[in-house]
């Protein structure tokens, strides 16, 4: 045939012939089958057709004259002008030449498949899935099409497609003519999706560019939904090294609403929306075992290809099969420049700020952006934006590019991280919340404000507030002998700090993880079933299981639920700054802390200074919160003995006695958390002067330490680091502190054999002098907040290389 290309006739250096979208199906049909990638087959109508189309009707000329006197900044001027081309290309009529080619193919589909074959036909374009630039959205598609004369019909309006308002805007932001881009066709038979599931996976972390991982999407029903932003979908990331050596490294599942699905119509061809049943909408649309298949899948399309991925995927409900229907390069962190690093930072205070938070959603990137508010509701009203202005709306498609580009900030109530909006503002570098349900209804009548997108979640404050951008050059950067390692405590923003230079995580806390992924007493999960039954005469305890019920919903065994979230919450810090040391402190909070989690009030007494009292290790081997503790362990032995990541190490926070440091261990045991086991380290905070003072003892049970510049402080002055009263006294480098650090560091690598101890305080950041005195101590690391890492290891660089030449010095 002239005019028709088979899939599997065609391969990645067919772009010219049959578009990026159809060379790569083609691709991955002929050289990834074999590998287990599941490709759905069908044929390419080329370019070369489209050529003949627009020749034999000698319109070429009345286009070019068309785009004449083009302006793609006035909104009228670009509409018109692509109107008017469409209904050229429309009216000129499919050529009977191609017609008859076409028609042929599709029974030789049906003669495989059956009568009326439901396929898929797809824009594709000779200048689209570059990998500088995705023409994401740029042309149309159509599902459920059936029947020769529908797809014939489907193949004249992908083609007039090839002028849509936003691809003639976006190949002029992209420098391509007009006339030289072509239109291929591809027609694809249907998966099922429909019956099942279907979305979308990146081979890297879109928001932050870290490669390590696969990031997957998905909802029910057609793709669409979900590449549109019409639902907000479920989200699942996978690290990829552990996952190559043969685990199970699922590090986030998050529950997406899915509040409906795009299905096909009843009779004929076509689709339609339906809504979601509660029932559903509370599932995972992929099992554990699925997601991993589809993330094994990307990293095979990844490595074949040579660079990051953006991958479209659905489950055919009749077979249960996975496929693959589209994959391109992805465009925006593969090209960029790894000499620096750019990172925003609100400086008003986040607590202060909570009566100004107007609405929340995902954040996409990490960039923060402000403006005057313009809610806009229909395409047809995009001419009343102004370049500045903060676009909100329900969902944005390709039709809305144009002004996407000269938004200060994006707001949408639907959508997920791979959806148009994401996609097209991670591309233009503007800060974009989505998801936030409601957001054209809260912002209505707001004047002004700040789209913050810098920790990981999306946020939106009423007003213009200070920021500021750190960029921070990545080259030449200083390596030290004294290790500099970060404390971190969301994981959502793993990620990105794991991109700055660092030597590891020196302390994870496990209390933010706790508080914000699962907000319930460990005991109350653990006593769930008993709790239910006194639900039933008690109206408190029956709200408490409402509670519960509404944040654990995908798990019938609620201890599970704290198990793998608090797992999930470790690794996604792990595999971020994999394979780097992670210290995790086990849970610190205070009693009075604890309490205000759902059902805490039924386990924690009420003590008069929390700060001294039942925290920290003294809870561990408590039989009142033992069984709580049992999770804890349980959660980091699934981290490291599931998932791979064996760079967790643990932490003892609180610890004020040898004995009491014995019976840690113990009790770790006892849960399968055993010290040594698979190279577990263990390690103790150095925060109570008797952990200074019996130092030598304490070592000979835990392998390492970190000291707690705070709380040592605090109980070596006898001072309330809270009290307003006596908070001018608090200050880390008083002389005892300063002895009892040096001495903490002596001990320590005086004990054969020797033990590693660090520092996990902001002191070093705050005070470069102290940190001049921890490096003449010869501690072996410091652990500080991530906005101080780069040039507090500058600092130390210098201090090492003055104290090397004064070594020198003294030799000579």
């Amino acid at each position: 045939m002239r005019f028709i290309r088979w899939f599997e006739e065609v391969g990645r250096d067919d772009v010219a012939l049959v578009g990026g979208k159809n060379a790569s199906l083609g691709e991955m049909i002929r050289n990834l089958k074999e590998e287990g990638v599941n490709v759905p087959s069908g044929f390419a109508i080329t370019a070369e057709a489209y050529k003949y189309l627009i020749q034999s009707a000698g319109i070429d000329r009345a286009i070019r004259e068309i785009l004449r006197d083009l302006d793609t900044h006035d909104m009228e001027n670009l509409s018109e002008r692509g109107s008017k081309i469409r209904r050229l290309i429309k009216n000129a009529g499919c050529p009977p030449e191609l017609e008859k080619e076409i028609r042929e193919a599709y029974r030789a589909m049906e003669s495989r498949y059956g009568k009326n074959v439901d396929v898929a036909v797809r824009s594709s374009a000779t200048a689209e899935d570059l990998p500088n630039a995705s023409f994401a959205g740029q042309q149309e598609s159509y599902l459920n099409v059936r029947g020769e004369d529908e797809l014939i019909e489907r193949v004249m309006d992908c083609f007039a497609s090839l002028f849509t308002d936003r691809a003639i805007s976006y190949r002029v932001d992209k420098g391509f003519d007009h006339l030289s881009v072509y239109l291929s066709v591809g027609v694809q038979k249907m998966v099922r999706s429909d019956l099942a599931c279907a979305g979308v996976m990146f081979s890297i972390d879109p928001e932050s560019g870290f490669r390590d991982t696969v990031y997957i999407t998905g909802a029910y029903g057609l793709g669409e939904c979900v590449v549109q932003g019409a639902v907000n979908p479920d989200q699942f990331y996978v690290f990829k090294p552990t996952l190559r050596k043969g685990y199970r490294p699922i590090v986030e599942k998050k529950l997406g609403a899915k509040r409906k699905k795009l299905v096909y119509r009843k009779r004929g061809g076509g689709t339609r929306q339906e809504r979601v049943s509660k029932e559903d909408r509370n599932k995972f649309v992929l099992s554990d075992d699925e997601i991993l298949t589809l993330a094994k899948w990307a990293c095979i399309i990844e490595e074949h290809y040579g660079t990051p991925m953006d991958i479209e995927w659905a489950k055919d409900g009749v077979t249960n099969e996975l496929f693959v229907v589209q994959a391109r390069p992805e465009t925006v962190h593969s090209q960029r420049k790894l000499a620096q690093l750019e990172t925003y930072v609100l400086e008003e205070d986040r607590e202060q700020l909570k009566d100004r938070l107007l609405v929340e959603g995902e954040a996409v990137g990490t960039k923060i952006g402000q403006g005057e508010v313009k809610v806009i509701q229909n395409a047809d009203d995009i001419n009343e934006f102004r370049p500045g202005q903060v676009l909100v709306t329900e969902m944005t498609d390709p039709d809305w590019e144009p002004i996407m580009k000269i938004a200060g900030a994006i707001v949408t109530d639907r959508g997920g991280r791979t959806c148009h909006a994401a996609i097209v503002s991670r591309e233009l570098g503007i800060p974009c919340v989505i998801g936030t349900v409601n957001g054209t209804r809260i912002l209505k009548d707001v004047k002004e404000v700040t789209v913050d997108c810098s920790e990981g979640v999306g946020r939106v404050y009423e007003g213009i507030l200070k920021y500021r951008r750190n960029t921070v050059s990545l080259e030449n950067i200083s390596q030290t002998r004294t290790k500099i390692m970060m404390n971190i405590g969301v994981p959502d923003n793993a990620f990105v700090h794991g991109q700055i230079p660092n030597d590891g995580v020196g302390l994870a806390r496990e209390e933010f993880i706790i508080n914000s992924y699962i907000g319930i007493h460990p005991m109350a999960l653990i006593d769930y079933e008993k709790l239910k039954e006194k639900a039933k005469h008690d109206r408190n305890i029956a709200r408490l299981i409402k509670a519960i019920d509404a944040r654990s919903t995908t798990y019938e065994d609620k201890r599970q639920f704290f198990i793998d979230n608090l797992a999930m919450g470790i690794a996604k810090i792990a595999a971020g700054f994999y394979p780097n040391d992670v210290i995790v402190r086990l849970s610190d909070f205070k009693t009075n802390e604890y309490a205000n989690l759902l059902g805490g009030y039924l386990y924690e007494p009420i003590e008069s200074n929390p700060m001294l009292g039942w925290r920290g290790a003294s809870r561990y081997y408590d039989e009142h919160f033992k069984p709580a503790f049992g999770l804890e362990c349980q959660a980091i032995k699934k981290v490291r003995e599931e998932m791979g990541l064996t760079n967790v190490k643990v932490m003892v926070p609180f610890c004020r006695t040898p004995e009491e440091g014995r019976k840690v261990i113990e009790a770790m045991s006892e849960f399968g958390l055993k010290q040594g086991e698979n190279e577990l380290e263990v390690y103790v905070m150095c925060e109570i002067p008797s952990n200074v003072i019996l130092a030598d003892e304490f070592a000979e049970i835990f392998d390492g330490f970190s000291i707690g510049s705070n709380d040592l402080t605090q109980l070596t002055l006898g001072l309330d680091r809270d009290s307003d009263l006596v908070a001018r006294i608090f200050d880390e480098r008083n002389e005892a502190v300063k002895r009892l650090v040096k001495y903490a560091i002596e001990a320590a690598h005086k004990h054969v054999p020797r033990r590693k101890i660090g520092i996990c305080g902001q002191a070093p950041s705050d005070f470069p002098e102290f940190a001049d005195f921890l490096v003449e101590c010869g501690i072996d690391s410091m652990s500080l907040n991530p906005d101080v890492v780069v040039s507090t290891r500058l600092h130390v660089a210098q201090t090492e290389a003055r104290l090397a030449k004064e070594e020198q010095n003294q030799a000579d």
